[in-house]
């Protein structure tokens, strides 16, 4: 049986379907910016805001250059109070007994209730001394990357996910990469745009690179792995799946030799891990509205992108771009949000 909070959390939810027997204005509101007979309009009025205006006209844009040639790059900077608080985290290691070999959730149980409650404590017995005294030792020097893939491997990774969040007390908040990619399509299409945003002291530094046309796409490649070094964790919404493997094979087809094979925290994955009660859905604007209190205004989805694009291109007129370069911002700024907000909800 419902009680009075979960009936007017599903009439809410019905009210704000289009489908539904009475819709919400929101709901009607909704349909229309879906629609693409919407998006049609806001192409046709960004190309008339933006006539005659040039891609260095955009805020904080300018031309740079690599070794592969020239292209855009748009940087904006922003105040932000983001912090990871220290939590003692390779002390929180040392207590997880399911980290050694053929140790799991019954038998970590027995032990503590044998009195074992470290890894530490285990040195002295008969079974697991050896196996456990090795894990110290090990423990004591671990880099981020090493405790990173000791709780990715795992077989219980799964029931305890939070820790690989909780770890990231254990690197600085300078090797977060929060990025993002735009494209021409799911597969063998190039990158149209690549964004990055990083914490630097009280700032979050967002730097996007734009393919003013194909023949860039390895400036564009390898501009953005210039902020990537053997310390640098990528950070991204559905990034594992889609956006590092997609850099990666783009990257082999313009010969760019590019090492992607680094700690990376999919927030999606854990979105729906810690959220999933408490919101209609995971998806990243979903989480920046019902959480962080953002409503995107003339925001273009995904499946517009490559359209605008050959706009952009067919009309040698950067309205069309303009909105993808701002989803694309507040996109990775988001990021950065969201892991501070799971973090602290995991400690």
């Amino acid at each position: 049986m419902y009680n009075d909070k979960q009936e007017n959390y599903y009439q809410r939810m019905l009210s704000n379907s289009i489908s539904s027997a009475n819709p919400s204005e929101e709901a009607k509101e909704r349909a229309r910016k879906n629609s693409p007979t919407y998006f049609d309009d806001l192409k046709r009025k960004l190309l008339s805001d933006f006539e005659g205006k040039k891609l260095t006209d955009i805020r904080n844009s300018k031309i740079i250059s690599t070794d592969f040639g020239e292209t855009l790059k748009i940087t904006t900077k922003e105040r932000t109070d983001f912090k990871i608080e220290d939590n003692d985290f390779k002390n929180q290691m040392n207590h997880n007994l399911k980290l050694l070999p053929k140790i799991g959730i019954k038998k970590e149980e027995a032990l503590k209730n044998d009195g074992y409650d470290t890894i530490e404590s285990l040195a002295n017995h008969d079974r697991y001394g050896d196996v456990a005294s090795k894990f110290l030792d090990k423990m004591e020097d671990m880099s981020f990357c090493e405790v990173m893939d000791v709780l990715d491997n795992n077989r219980y990774s799964k029931r305890c996910r939070d820790n690989l969040l909780k770890c990231i007390s254990l690197t600085d908040v300078e090797n977060l990469k929060f990025m993002d990619i735009e494209t021409k399509g799911l597969s063998n299409v190039p990158v149209i745009l690549i964004g990055v945003a990083e914490i630097k002291g009280n700032s979050i530094i967002s730097s996007q690179y734009f393919l003013r046309d194909y023949s860039e796409e390895d400036v564009v490649l390898d501009a953005y792995l210039s902020h990537l070094d053997e310390d640098s964790v990528h950070v991204t919404f559905n990034g594992k799946s889609f956006d590092v493997p997609f850099i990666n094979n783009r990257c082999i087809y313009n010969r760019i030799d590019a090492n992607l094979d680094l700690p990376h925290l999919d927030l999606m994955h854990f979105a729906k891990n810690l959220w999933r009660d408490e919101l209609p859905n995971c998806r990243l604007q979903t989480i920046e509205r019902e959480f962080f209190g953002i409503e995107r205004e003339d925001d273009v989805p995904g499946q517009y992108i490559p359209g605008y694009y050959d706009t952009y291109l067919s009309q040698n007129n950067i309205g069309p771009i303009v909105p993808i370069i701002e989803h694309n911002r507040q996109d990775i700024v988001s990021l950065a949000a969201f892991l501070e907000k799971m973090y602290g909800d995991v400690n």
